[in-house]
């Protein structure tokens, strides 16, 4: 039986078999298939979270630039605010919805923030002579109480604390001096100037231009480079992330609600008061003054801000601090060049690149000269810029 069995296997080899009908197995997608669309997929998704820097790789794959490749996927998940960030945008809300308090008298409170005399007390004189009850003076002199030589300044000084350049004192005296001209009702915009600003246009001119405003006048640009988003800290999350800092200049001049949300701030303001300082982060020096109110706004009310300031500083010569003009330099030709300046532009520190950002300046829809103050202008132009006041310097 064995031996049958064995011849039995051995004998079927021998037997031709004639092919049956075969069951085709599902067809499987090539490979080289699968491979193109898991690249495509990868290459997706690496432009929406690293988006290419040069407009030319963009228009490779789309004409709509960089924004079309981020349309491919769905939008990354809001952030869940803290209870605190909660809390403060309802008070910021509400501040913001609330109509504006309406005055017989409307005022613009000018703000001095020096560090002891005001050097152009007389041609301010000469500013405000003949508009009284149009306007406010405070001073907060943080290191010596100046003697005053025009009665508009005589008895506006304020409580004053000292001041160093780049720290945090420097905002607590801006909220201080915000505090002090927000007890008036009837000041409804609040200028910030330096002891080295001069005006640059007649009284009349300013007024008009600041309280018939549809914005606060703050100046609010990226900056990628070392001297902006370089002196981020990550101590910062989660309520001020990198892609919100901004950097500009403190000299601004707002609203009277804007004024109200700075000082309710508490948050945010903490935030750089303790993070945005002198050896932050192994030795990045943030200052202050420059990025807490750009960031500030530019996350609460970016549509609220017009992105420049109303004062004039020329940093053409890059350097830390902005030229100063001497008494040769002041000339009816200067003056007629500032005040005919209609746009922004912002330089970034970004060594490689050296973007220049330029907007016209837009008030109320209309593309309008830029600034009505100018710094900073050293003590021995104030006999030329007497003689140019009296002059009618600006036509405006």
């Amino acid at each position: 039986m064995k031996g049958g069995a064995q011849g039995w296997r051995f004998g079927m080899g021998d037997v031709q078999i004639f092919p049956g009908p075969r069951h085709r197995a599902p067809l499987k997608r090539p490979v080289w298939i699968i491979v193109l669309v898991s690249m495509v997929s990868l290459f997706l998704v690496c432009a929406y979270v690293y988006p290419p820097q040069s407009g030319t790789a963009c228009y490779l794959f789309s004409s709509r630039g960089c924004k079309a490749l981020s349309d491919w996927l769905p939008p990354a998940p809001a952030r869940e605010f803290t209870d605190s960030e909660i809390a403060s945008r309802i008070v910021i809300r509400e501040i913001l919805s609330a109509p504006p308090v309406k005055s017989k008298t409307s005022k613009i409170a000018f703000m001095f923030l020096t560090p002891g005399q005001l050097p152009f007390e007389k041609l301010w004189e000469k500013f405000f002579n003949g508009h009284e009850g149009k306007f406010s003076v405070y001073v907060h002199a943080s290191n010596n109480k100046p003697v005053h030589v025009s009665r508009y300044f005589v008895n506006r000084d304020i409580r004053s604390e000292r001041v160093i350049w780049g720290k945090i004192s420097m905002i607590d005296a801006e909220r201080r001096l915000l505090a002090n001209a927000m007890q008036d009702p009837d000041n409804q915009h609040f200028v910030l100037l330096s002891d080295s600003c001069i005006p640059l246009h007649k009284f009349d001119y300013v007024y008009n231009y600041l309280l018939y405003t549809n914005v606060s006048f703050l100046d609010c640009f990226y900056d990628p480079g070392p001297h902006g988003n370089g002196r981020y800290s990550e101590h910062m999350l989660p309520e001020v992330e990198i892609k919100d800092f901004r950097k500009g200049a403190q000299w601004f001049s707002m609203k009277r609600q804007h004024a109200m949300i700075v000082l309710a701030d508490s948050l945010y303001y903490s935030k750089f008061r303790d993070y945005c300082k002198h050896g932050m982060d192994g030795g990045k020096n943030c200052i202050a003054d420059e990025h807490y109110l750009p960031t500030f706004f530019h996350m609460i009310d970016p549509q609220g801000i017009a992105n420049w300031s109303v004062t004039n500083v020329d940093w053409s010569e890059r350097k830390w601090h902005p030229k100063s003009y001497k008494a040769h330099d002041v000339t009816r030709e200067l003056i007629k060049n500032l005040t005919s300046i209609d746009v922004s532009v912002h330089v970034t520190s970004e060594e490689k690149s050296l973007d220049v950002d330029e907007q016209p300046c837009i008030w109320n829809g209309i593309q309008r000269p830029c600034y009505l103050f100018a710094r900073k202008f050293h003590p021995e132009t104030l006999d030329n810029l007497l003689q140019l006041f009296s002059s009618n310097y600006t036509a405006r």
